[in-house]
């Protein structure tokens, strides 16, 4: 039995989160597992009514779940930052959820922008370091407002958390035995002090992992090598913000966010997962978004948990819906609705199709 806390959250969040559980529901009959879900509120429209964004009652329940499953956080009527410390933040922080873990895989099919790449150059997984760097609020103003303001943003890398992250960056590549190849993306010759923690580090873990060949790229040329030459790459590990930048470029070059999802890991505690595009209010109610993104971050989830078969199967079945159904993965031009998307996944899954 699987304790599962679900989090729709705002704009297109709800929409796509009911697919991906359509999609758990399915595969839990198939394959014979059990699960509970759990739904929280969190999100704009909670904080709009309440100003509560993750109130510690509520955090005190996710420790005690095996996964948390998320759909997007982000309101247009509240300013930024507020729900994204308040909710994402202080969840990745306190849970010490402290790999961001990012698959960034062409499906046949699936468009991508990359002139004459097919799905066999772009397979690779980045592992970005979640809980520590630029993002942990360190810093302040000084004269604000002022022609004379200061404003100072710290970065804050410690030994234990970017070991323990390239730790797990070359206990991943082990698993995936693939290319076997981890590749540090960093900024030595300008962040001498941060860069420098993270090349000794890499080089001391990578002394335990003969087998698998290391690397390292600047951030900038790590952006060059992702478009022009994909292939190149297994498994990436960088720190929190340099991650955030290049997880996107990698969303882009699988075929854009409504395919692209990603898990925030706790190996020893409880992860959460999510598809990465964020809430699009926009778009939201009028059920033209992919739903496919969400359903990817279920598959990562059971993964996670240890459904390696179920997982799978929806793996599985996201390709033939690609390949055989959808026109294109941009919003409103599927030529399906976001229900009706996620009724061929729970389809191809019942059917046991293997691409």
């Amino acid at each position: 039995m699987y304790n599962i806390a679900v989090i729709p959250g705002d704009g297109i969040g709800p929409e796509v989160i009911a697919e991906g559980l359509k999609v758990l529901k399915a595969v839990s009959e198939k394959f014979k597992f059990k699960y509970q879900l759990e739904h929280f509120d969190l999100g704009g429209e909670r904080y709009l009514k309440t100003k509560e964004t993750l109130p510690d009652s509520v955090l005190n329940k996710l420790r005690g779940m095996d996964a948390i499953y998320l759909g997007a956080i982000g309101h247009p009527d509240v300013k930024p930052g507020i729900l994204e410390q308040g909710i994402l933040l202080k969840i990745r922080f306190q849970l010490d959820q402290y790999i961001n873990l990012r698959p960034v895989k062409l499906y046949p099919g699936v468009d991508t922008p990359l002139k004459d790449k097919r799905p066999e150059d772009i397979d690779f997984v980045i592992v970005r370091e979640n809980t520590e760097g630029a993002y942990i609020g360190s810093g302040g103003f000084f004269k604000k407002g002022t022609p004379d303001e200061i404003a100072i943003q710290e970065a804050v890398h410690t030994r234990k958390g970017v070991e323990r992250c390239i730790r797990y960056a070359f206990e991943y590549c082990r698993k995936r035995n693939q290319r076997n190849k981890v590749t540090l993306c960093g900024k030595t010759n300008v962040l001498t002090y941060a860069f420098d923690l993270w090349e000794r580090t890499f080089h001391e873990v990578a002394k335990n992992f003969k087998d698998i060949e290391t690397n390292y790229s600047h951030v900038d040329a790590i952006c060059m090598w992702m478009v022009k030459n994909p292939e190149w790459f297994d498994v990436i590990v960088t720190d929190n913000m340099f991650g955030d930048i290049i997880t996107d470029l990698g969303a882009i070059i699988q075929g854009g966010l409504g395919i692209a999802a990603g898990g925030n890991i706790n190996p020893e505690g409880v992860s959460m997962f999510e598809p990465i595009g964020g809430s699009a209010p926009k778009y939201a109610g009028k059920g033209v978004v992919s739903p496919l993104a969400a359903v990817s971050a279920c598959q990562m989830m059971l993964e996670h948990l240890g459904e390696e078969k179920t997982a799978q199967g929806i793996e599985e079945a996201i390709m033939k819906v690609v390949a055989r159904d959808v026109k294109s993965l941009s919003a409103g031009k599927m030529g399906y609705s976001t229900s009706e998307v996620g009724d061929l996944v729970v389809k191809y899954i019942l059917s046991g199709f293997k691409v």
